[in-house]
C-alpha cells in the first residue's frame, strides 16, 4: 500500500441501525476500489470487515474493522462499526478515531432506533456526515421517506444530493441536485440521461435548499444570490464543503451497495466533501511542561499517536490500531508509553484490512495503523517520543451494568479461562470480570445478555475452554432490630487437659450499619481474664462473616461482654473464642434477625413517550420513583431507588419496552430492610442448601 500524506487522508466511520446494510456497503467499496475481485456477502461469510468466525456465524458485526481504500490518489480509512447496541464500546472507539462519518440508512426499514443513536454520536463528536440510503434496488425502499423523516427530526441541514430515477418499478438511475443531470447505469457505467419530468419540481426544491446554504457561506454570495445571480459548480461544490465540515449540511445520498449502485459516488463525495485530517484539530498535555500541546495533526511537529482499539486474536496475535496525531511514524522507532511509563521500539508498521495485515514504510499524522507486539499497551494509552511526552485524553466508553455469575465447566480451566477472559478484556473495554470475594462468586460485566452470550461461545470456539453462566447472588447482609442477653459455656473433657470457657455477652444494634460488629467489655471482678478479651473479639469476627440466619455479612451489631467465668487449668483462648461463637448464634437469632437487601439509585434515560411503561414497570420492580427530569432531545430522566435483585435482566426488558431506545445506569446507594417474604425466601434457600449439604464456603 502507498504512503499518503496528511492532505490525502479521510477517516470515516460507518454507523447505523443493525442490519442497516454497513458491512455490505464496505464490500462493494472495496470491489470498486480492486481491493477484492468479487464481492462478499454477509449471509456467505465471506466479507473482508466481518472476518472472526462469531461474526460469520451469527451474520452481523461484533467489532468494528478497518478497511483503508485507495481511491483516485486518497486513502480513506473505513471504520465498520457494529450495529447492535451490545457492541456500543467498539462504535465509541472507532468514532474517536474518525474524522467524519456516514450514516447508513436501510430504504426498506427507513429511519431506525439505531440511526438517532449514530446521529446523537456524530453530534457528541462534531462529525461531519453524510446519510446514505441503501438497498435502494428492493422493491419498497423509499428515499422520500427517508428524508422527509431526516427532516422532520434535524431540520432542514438535511439536503439531497441525489435523487432516484425509477422505471417499471426498477432502481436504474439517479439525478445529481448540484450539477441538475440524469444519470442511468449500464451495467458498471453512467451514461447521461434526460432528467425525467416527475424528478424536476423535486429537483428545484433540493437545489433551492443547497443555494440558500451556499448564499449563507459569504456576504458575496448572498449578494449575488438576492441579486438573481447563479453560482458556478466549482463554486457550489467549494460552499458545501464548508458546509459539511461544519456540520450545517448534512448531505443525502444513496444507492445499492449488493448491485454496486450509487456507492463510486459515495467515494467521490467522500473525498470532495469530507475534512482530512489537517483541517481537525487535536491537543493533548505536554507532561514535561505541563502546557497544552497542539499536534493538529501536523507532520512536522514531534511523533505522537494514541491508541483507540486492541485487537486480540488466537490467530493473528497481538495488534495495537493507532491513530497518529503528529509526527511521521516509521518501522524501529523508540515510542514512549506516557501512561505505562516503559519506552518499546515500534518494530514493522501495519495498516490492518479486515484481519490481513498489510507491511507500509511509514505512516503520516491523520494516518491509522497498527502495530504488532507491544506488550505493555492497552487501548486509550498514549505514545509519543521521551523528549516530548505527550498525554491525550482518554475517550468516553460506555459502563457496563448487565452482569452474570460464570463457573467453569471443568475446574482444571480456571486458569485457562482467566487468561482468556484478560485477553478479551483488553480487547472490549466494555467487558470486565469481578472477582466479588464476599459472595463466593465471579462475576461477568458486558453491555447486555447477547454480549455475555457470545463472550461464552469466543471463549468455547477460540480458546476451548467451557463456562457456564447463571444468575448470580445478592449481596445481602444481615443484622439484628432487637437486644437479647445470652450466655454460653463451652466445655470440653477428654482426659489431660480439658476446654474450658464462659461467656456472658449482651447483643444489640449498634447504630452504625458500615461496620460489622463492636465490640465491648465491662467485666468486673476479673471473672474473665483480660488476655482472654482478643480470643471473644476473635469469636465475633469470626461469626460475622457468615450470620446465622441466612449465611449473609453481619453488619451494626453491638456485643458487649459483661460476666463469665474461667478455669485456671482448661480455660484457653480457643475455648473462648469457641464459646463467643456459639453465643453468637444464640444471641444473634433471639435479637430480631433481619435481612437487608442492597438498595441502587437508578437513571432511566427514555423518550417522553415511554415514561409511562418505564414507571409502571420500576414499581413492579419495588422500585420508588422519586422524580423526572427533562433532557435534550425530548427525553426524560426518571430516578428512582430499586432493590438490586429487581434489577436482573432489567437491560433487555428496558429495551423491548422502549424499542432499544431507553438507556440505564446506576449505582449503589445503601442497605434497607428486605421485605419478610424477600427473607423468608433467602432463609429458606439457605436451609435447603444445608440440607442437600451443597454450601460453597
Amino acid at each position: 500500500m502507498n504512503v499518503y500524506t496528511t492532505d490525502k487522508i479521510r477517516n470515516v466511520v460507518l454507523l447505523g441501525h443493525g442490519g442497516s446494510g454497513k458491512t455490505s456497503l464496505v464490500e462493494s467499496m472495496a470491489y470498486l476500489s480492486g481491493i477484492t475481485s468479487r464481492m462478499g456477502k454477509v449471509t456467505d461469510g465471506n466479507t473482508v470487515s466481518d472476518y472472526s468466525k462469531e461474526e460469520q456465524k451469527r451474520q452481523f458485526s461484533i467489532g468494528t474493522s478497518v478497511i483503508p481504500i485507495e481511491w483516485e490518489g486518497y486513502k480513506i480509512n473505513i471504520l465498520d462499526t457494529p450495529g447492535y447496541f451490545d457492541f456500543v464500546g467498539e462504535v465509541e472507539e472507532a468514532v474517536s478515531a474518525a474524522g467524519a462519518a456516514i450514516i447508513v440508512v436501510n430504504g426498506k426499514a427507513g429511519v431506525e432506533v439505531g440511526t438517532q443513536k449514530a446521529w446523537e454520536l456524530c453530534e457528541k463528536y462534531k462529525l461531519p456526515r453524510i446519510v446514505f440510503v441503501t438497498n435502494m434496488d428492493v422493491d419498497n425502499a423509499s428515499f422520500r421517506q427517508v428524508v422527509e423523516d431526516m427532516t422532520e427530526m434535524y431540520g432542514k441541514k438535511m439536503a439531497p444530493f441525489n435523487l432516484p430515477i425509477r422505471e417499471n418499478e426498477k432502481f436504474v438511475g439517479y439525478v445529481n441536485v448540484i450539477a441538475e443531470t440524469g444519470n442511468r447505469w449500464q451495467g458498471k457505467d453512467v451514461v447521461p440521461c434526460e432528467v425525467p419530468e416527475y424528478n424536476k419540481a423535486n429537483l428545484q426544491i433540493c437545489r433551492d435548499t443547497l443555494l440558500e446554504a451556499v448564499a449563507e457561506t459569504s456576504e458575496e454570495f448572498m449578494e449575488r444570490y438576492f441579486g438573481g445571480e447563479t453560482f458556478s459548480e466549482a463554486e457550489i461544490r467549494a460552499a458545501l464543503r464548508t458546509n459539511v465540515c461544519d456540520g450545517s449540511i448534512v448531505p443525502m445520498s444513496m444507492g445499492s451497495s449488493i448491485l454496486c449502485q450509487g456507492v463510486y459516488t459515495l467515494l467521490d463525495d467522500i473525498i470532495k466533501y469530507f475534512p482530512s485530517p489537517e483541517n481537525r484539530t487535536v491537543a493533548g498535555i505536554n507532561m514535561k511542561t505541563n502546557e497544552i500541546y497542539n499536534c493538529d495533526y501536523d507532520f512536522s511537529k514531534a511523533k505522537s499517536a494514541y491508541i483507540w482499539k486492541t485487537v486480540v486474536d488466537p490467530f493473528i496475535g497481538k495488534y495495537s490500531l493507532i491513530k497518529v496525531n503528529s509526527g511521521v511514524l516509521k518501522p524501529d522507532d523508540l515510542i514512549y508509553n506516557v501512561d505505562r511509563d516503559i519506552e518499546e521500539k515500534v518494530g514493522k508498521l501495519y495498516v490492518l484490512q479486515g484481519n490481513k495485515p498489510i507491511e507500509v514504510p511509514e505512516l503520516h499524522a491523520g494516518d491509522i495503523g497498527a502495530l504488532a507486539k507491544l506488550t505493555a499497551a492497552r487501548t486509550g494509552n498514549s505514545l509519543s517520543t521521551k523528549a516530548t511526552t505527550i498525554k491525550f485524553g482518554k475517550f468516553e466508553i460506555s459502563t457496563p451494568y448487565t452482569y452474570m455469575r460464570y463457573k467453569p465447566k471443568n475446574k482444571a480451566d480456571i486458569d485457562k479461562i482467566s487468561q482468556a477472559l484478560q485477553k478479551m478484556c483488553h480487547e472490549d473495554l466494555t467487558l470486565r470480570v469481578v472477582n466479588d470475594a464476599e459472595n463466593h462468586q465471579m462475576l461477568l460485566y458486558g453491555m447486555g445478555e447477547q454480549h455475555l452470550d457470545i463472550v461464552v461461545s469466543r471463549l468455547l470456539n477460540e480458546y476451548k475452554v467451557e463456562i457456564e453462566l447463571s444468575r448470580p447472588k445478592v449481596a445481602y447482609r444481615e443484622t439484628i432490630k432487637k437486644a437479647s442477653d445470652v450466655e454460653y459455656k463451652y466445655k470440653k473433657q477428654s482426659g489431660g487437659h480439658g476446654q474450658y470457657g464462659h461467656v456472658k455477652i449482651r447483643f444489640s444494634a449498634s447504630g452504625e450499619p458500615e461496620t460489622p460488629y463492636v465490640f465491648e467489655q465491662e467485666v468486673v471482678g476479673g471473672a474473665v481474664p483480660k488476655n482472654f478479651f482478643p480470643a471473644v473479639e476473635k469469636g465475633l469476627q469470626d461469626s460475622v462473616g457468615k450470620g446465622p440466619l441466612a449465611a449473609y455479612p453481619v453488619v451494626g451489631v453491638k456485643a458487649v461482654l459483661y460476666d463469665g467465668s474461667y478455669h485456671p487449668v482448661d480455660s484457653s483462648e480457643m475455648a473462648f473464642k469457641m464459646a463467643t461463637i456459639q453465643a453468637f448464634k444464640k444471641g444473634f437469632m433471639e435479637a430480631g434477625p433481619v435481612l437487608l437487601e442492597p438498595i441502587v439509585s437508578l437513571q432511566v434515560t427514555v423518550p417522553d413517550s415511554y415514561t409511562g411503561d418505564v414507571m409502571g414497570d420500576l414499581n413492579k420492580r419495588r422500585g420508588r420513583v422519586l422524580g423526572m427530569n427533562p433532557v435534550a432531545g425530548g427525553k426524560q430522566v426518571i430516578e428512582a431507588d430499586v432493590p438490586m435483585s429487581c434489577l436482573f435482566g432489567y437491560c433487555t426488558d428496558l429495551r423491548s419496552m422502549t424499542g432499544g431506545r431507553g438507556t440505564y445506569s446506576y449505582e449503589f446507594a445503601r442497605y434497607e430492610q428486605a421485605p419478610s417474604d424477600v427473607q423468608a425466601a433467602e432463609v429458606a434457600a439457605r436451609a435447603a442448601a444445608v440440607a442437600e449439604n451443597n454450601v460453597e464456603e
